[in-house]
């Protein structure tokens, strides 16, 4: 399915989304059956609406977005990520998982964060956020930025959790604007009003554990 420069209204999840050729960060866009789904990498619907002053230099078909979510996976298992992107370009999402298991196997953190995604979002599995944040958590602990934004925002919410817990949120929040992650200072101002100074320092300590083997250079 390509798309034209012409924006089109589409409701998923009760919420009327627009869905444009150009599409700001932090946004995502996936297919999932006949629908186009503009998502983040937490698997939550994109509250924001792009709008044409917020358009990018580059303008992508809907292809070449998907090849710009995709075209960065590179691990040992190179082989089988490259046959799974190719396999998420045209909605199959279920057998890209088949592909996706050796890499995320071996412990390629591109792949476990996939996997989360597609948990989170359903495709080509149920959706289940218990198994997503798993998969994120796995990808976090290896670096991945990404990931750690997705693992702070479940913990915010508590998603798939028995509660919320607003100190490890804001943990994995720094961790992720450490690694370079985009949406991750926006979380951390959101997060941090909700919290108290005494759960702010324990963050910051449990940050300072963590930093040291994650981003040990940074």
């Amino acid at each position: 399915m390509v798309m034209t420069g012409a924006t089109r209204n589409i409701a998923i999840a009760g919420q009327d989304l627009i869905v444009e050729e150009e599409l700001t960060d932090p946004c995502l866009i996936f297919v999932k059956g006949d629908e186009i789904i503009c998502a983040d990498r937490r698997g939550q619907l994109c509250k924001r609406r792009p709008g044409k002053k917020e358009k990018s230099d580059m303008k992508y078909t809907f292809h070449a977005v998907i090849l710009a979510l995709f075209g960065a996976l590179s691990s040992p298992a190179l082989a089988d990520l490259e046959v799974a992107r190719d396999l998420m370009e045209e909605n199959r999402f279920a057998e890209a998982l088949t592909e996706l298991w050796p890499a995320a196997r071996s412990g390629n953190a591109e792949a476990e964060e996939l996997i989360g995604i597609m948990y989170a979002l359903g495709l080509g599995v149920e959706q289940d956020y218990q198994r997503a944040f798993d998969w994120y958590l796995r990808a976090s602990m290896k670096g991945h930025p990404g990931a750690q934004s997705g693992v702070g925002w479940y913990y915010e919410v508590g998603l798939g959790m028995p509660e919320p817990d607003l100190v490890r949120a804001y943990m994995w929040y720094t961790l992720s604007a450490i690694g370079g992650d985009p949406d991750a200072a926006d979380s951390m101002e959101q997060v941090i009003q909700k919290m108290t100074r005494a759960e702010i320092d324990q963050a910051l300590i449990m940050v300072g554990d963590y930093k040291v083997w994650l981003y040990p250079f940074r």
